[in-house]
């Protein structure tokens, strides 16, 4: 049978060269009753030699479609590119691959429309939703929450030692005689009072920290999705104020950088101690240098995956898992000015 090139086979084009209808094609992607041997054979066979793939919603309609949702908040994010890592190298050795879906809009949407039959379980980044609701999707579809501190029962949890690591910034910090310490962050940081995402941890971390040094805390936000301008602006207000910050703290690598720039344009590099969190690929070039909190994105991403895959497997109980922090100290951080 001849297919015109760069087309995509079809159930039809099957059914024509197995000399089968479309109904017998789907009953053995199906995996359904009533399918003769020597049918099974001369489909498979068709499948075979025209290099088939059945759609996701047919490989569903058999109990799988062989595709475990990734749910990311911000597809720029550096971060994010060491979870996809994890993931993807965790699943290489199965028969399920990683689709990414970043949150477009509501984080709800995107978690709805996965569950919806297009995967077979959802790892999720920290998305600001409701636990109860989480709780009713997971009767639907394996979750496993990546970047959360809450406490569920029907869904699972990869999250760094958050805590741990905002206190290693701050051990350092002080260490270097600093004690105008600003913290820049997102605003959910600020405006949740929960201890559930990580900014939040962070925030509490680094407010009792500067409280049990007798210190006023410093704290600016500035919305990620609004990219520079945002952090930009909350620098230069650190950098404005009457006794400036001589170390600022930022939520993650990401805000870092844009410090660092803005610090930089102002004429005050090398006299402003920048961190920040995540340890990415950038924060470690050498132009760059930045000291940032490593934690292990690539693993947390890889015990995500492999945490989905038990679920899948059958495991019904819950799993919760926390990857240790390590500070990277590069010189982005010194100690102040006399």
């Amino acid at each position: 049978m001849s297919i015109t090139r760069g087309r995509a086979v079809t159930i039809s084009d099957v059914a024509t060269a197995a000399g089968v209808s479309r109904a017998a094609v789907s009953k053995v992607i199906r995996n359904a009753y009533g399918v003769s041997p020597g049918m099974r054979r001369r489909v498979e066979a068709a499948i075979e030699e025209l290099g088939y793939r059945p759609s996701v919603a047919a490989r569903a309609l058999r109990g799988s479609s062989y595709r475990l949702g990734l749910e990311i908040p911000y597809v720029s994010a550096r971060f994010m590119s060491q979870i996809v890592e994890g993931a993807t190298r965790a699943v290489a050795d199965t028969p399920y691959q990683v689709v990414l879906a970043p949150a477009d809009g509501p984080e709800y949407s995107t978690l709805e429309s996965l569950a919806d039959g297009l995967v077979d379980g959802i790892i999720a980044v920290s998305p600001r939703v409701d636990p109860p609701w989480l709780e009713e999707l997971a009767r639907r579809v394996p979750i496993v929450m990546l970047g959360r501190h809450d406490d569920p029962q029907g869904y699972d949890t990869v999250v760094g030692d958050d805590a741990a690591g905002a206190g290693a910034v701050m051990e350092h910090l002080f260490a270097l005689g600093h004690r105008r310490i600003a913290h820049l962050t997102e605003p959910e940081a600020v405006n949740v009072a929960t201890p559930v995402t990580p900014h939040v941890v962070r925030v509490a971390e680094y407010r009792a920290r500067m409280a049990a040094a007798g210190l006023e805390p410093i704290i600016e936000v500035a919305r990620w999705e609004d990219g520079d301008t945002g952090v930009r602006e909350a620098t230069a207000r650190l950098l404005a104020r009457p006794s400036p910050p001589t170390a600022i703290f930022a939520g993650h690598d990401d805000i870092a950088l844009i410090v660092l720039a803005g610090v930089a344009a102002a004429g005050r590099l090398g006299e402003v101690s920048v961190a920040g969190y995540d340890n990415t690929d950038i924060a470690q070039h050498p132009l760059i240098d930045l000291t940032s909190v490593d934690q292990q994105g690539a693993e947390m991403g890889a015990q995500a995956a492999t945490m989905l895959l038990e679920r899948l497997r059958g495991r019904t109980e819950r799993r919760q898992h926390m990857v240790s922090t390590r500070l990277q100290v590069r010189g982005s951080t010194r100690p102040p000015l006399p």
